[in-house]
């Protein structure tokens, strides 16, 4: 970070009087009238020995306060002390049956919001019949062929009160349609749903390989998403920038945040080249990071992130409301650093992972399972990971104070160090031309590669110890493992070739030429989809007219 940036953030508000303290004036102006409207959730705060706990230790050093720009602190003046984050436990298998029972079950022990994963094929939008997709059907996330599986997905809960995260990005604007026309049907209005499709296509070329249409349509795509949903969702968050896929496929936390934000650069200016409001639109945009072992690095990087973001939206585009300077985030532990030996181990991973996640003030969390590295989760390690938060929620104490590690010389060390280094990273995809222009060029995709190839090099080497891995391992008897239904995928052929069978075919082929009419001109495409998902017509057959118009991605040489 260059020494210049406390003044100048200084400058960016007003100064208050000589006299005054900035922190009492923070409390007096700021905090105690949040307080009041969030309500706090205990009247008193104190450690078990009785020592009271205040809302907030040490000064700005930056020049903001919680809830203040550049929000390096935190995005709301109260953060859990007033509203304890989302608990947001992912999940998806088998079939949309299956994976309704598992978040009732997760519903039940006290999640606060459903996160959907989906199976590969829907992901890239193929149907569960087609010939691609037979090896895959639920093994890895849930298929959604159309309508009538999100009806089996969410039967029996409240989509007016649950908030439903979507984990979804070459297809997720048919997605959305889907849970749009779902909640009509079950009578909750779509501007009365709360939730976030992750719709972020540029990581997937990056990092994650899960595309189908090249870079141009698939921004179209993203955008007319954003629009659509501004016009009749506007309580839904239209795209998760995701960092967390790009750290996953290996790249630093530097890395991390310097792609993440330059994609959202990207994103913000093709909503504006669409012809969006930037405050219409910026307040929906929500970000997605991976939380690693090293607490005081990760905690770090969530609050240089919150502030770089702020400056980007701020001085850089000219948002004027201030929720649009807002980096919100939801986060999950890492899957990557999770070891399919001694996998007990993962729980205190998984532990640490949190901790650093919150202490860096994410506004939702995902903990991942012990047994992840294995096969997916059984319902009693489910549990125990979602108990895991609640236990660094009710029993830890770091809900009690907001931005606990603000001040340390440490973490405001490694934040301004993160931040410049990211920045400067982000320069250098500037000059190349963007983040879709370094993306095509392989540029993004070289430096995760070279990162990743430096971090196994460690491992192998036993320069970097993985505890159970490379050092301290022990003879251990198999673990039991959990495995997807084998019958679901009948099940699942099953409810699609009786939805083709049964649905109006001739409705279904109109709507079809609709969407082929809208991905030939300018119209918003999902304008089209909704009628053709409504009609039953599937993930596929509509990704397929799309392929017909928009072709096939074909990714760069990065070698």
């Amino acid at each position: 970070m260059s020494a210049d940036i406390p003044s100048r953030a200084a400058a960016e508000r007003p100064a208050p009087p000589a006299s005054a303290d900035p922190r009492q004036r923070w409390l007096d102006e700021t905090w105690k009238p949040a307080a009041a409207r969030q309500k706090e959730r205990r009247a008193r705060f104190a450690t078990p020995s009785g020592l009271d706990t205040a809302p907030l230790y040490g000064g700005a050093p930056d020049g903001g306060f919680p809830g203040e720009y550049p929000f390096t602190r935190g995005i709301r003046p109260t953060m859990y002390r007033g509203r304890l984050w989302t608990m947001r436990q992912y999940a998806g298998f088998s079939s949309a049956r299956d994976t309704n029972q598992r978040f009732k079950a997760l519903l039940a022990s006290g999640q606060t919001g459903l996160s959907t994963a989906f199976d590969l094929p829907t992901q890239i939008g193929y149907d569960s019949d087609h010939e691609l997709a037979s090896p895959e059907i639920g093994l890895v996330g849930v298929p959604i062929n159309s309508l009538a599986d999100m009806e089996l997905l969410f039967e029996g809960i409240a989509l007016g009160e649950v908030s439903t995260s979507m984990t979804i990005n070459a297809s997720a604007s048919i997605l959305l349609c889907m849970y749009v026309a779902l909640c009509r049907r079950a009578g909750v209005a779509p501007d009365k749903i709360r939730g976030t499709v992750q719709n972020d296509i540029l990581k997937e070329y990056a990092a994650r390989g899960n595309y189908r249409f090249p870079a141009g349509p698939s921004m179209r795509l993203v955008t007319d998403l954003m629009s659509f949903a501004n016009a009749h969702a506007p309580s839904w968050n239209t795209i998760s920038i995701s960092g967390y896929h790009i750290r996953e496929a290996g790249a630093t936390a530097v890395q991390e945040v310097a792609f993440t934000l330059a994609n959202g650069r990207a994103y913000v200016q093709a909503a504006l080249a669409a012809g969006l409001q930037l405050d219409d639109f910026a307040p929906r945009l929500s970000f997605f990071f991976n939380a690693h072992n090293h607490l005081f690095e990760e905690a770090a990087k969530f609050r240089a992130a919150r502030r770089m973001w702020a400056r980007i939206m701020r001085q850089e585009f000219g948002a004027r409301d201030p929720e649009s300077w807002m980096l919100r985030f939801h986060t999950q532990t890492a899957g990557s650093m999770l070891t399919s030996q001694q996998p007990d181990n993962n729980v205190v991973r998984v532990t640490l992972q949190a901790l650093a996640a919150l202490l860096g003030g994410t506004q939702s969390l995902h903990t991942n399972s012990r047994d992840e590295a294995l096969s997916l989760p059984t319902e009693e390690s489910a549990r125990l990971a979602l108990r895991t938060q609640q236990i660094l929620a009710h029993e830890s104490g770091v809900a009690d104070v907001v931005d606990p590690l603000g001040g340390s010389p440490y973490v405001e060390a490694l934040t301004d160090e993160l931040e410049a280094r990211a920045l400067a990273l982000m320069k250098e995809i500037d000059a190349r031309g963007g983040a879709v222009a370094a993306i095509e060029q392989g540029f993004m995709q070289r430096e995760i590669h070279r990162s990743a190839m430096h971090w196994q090099r460690e491992v192998e080497s036993k320069e970097r110890v993985i505890v159970g891995v490379n050092q301290f391992t022990a003879p251990e008897p198999p673990a039991r493992i959990f495995k997807p239904d084998p019958s679901a995928r009948d099940t699942v052929l099953a409810d699609l070739a009786r939805v083709r069978a049964t649905r109006d075919s001739t409705r279904v082929a109109a709507t079809l030429e609709a969407v082929e009419r809208a991905a030939a001109g300018r119209a918003n495409l999902l304008d089209a989809m909704l009628p053709a998902v409504e009609a039953y017509a599937t993930l596929g057959e509509i990704c397929a007219v799309l392929e017909r118009r928009f072709g096939v991605y074909q990714a760069p040489d990065v070698l």
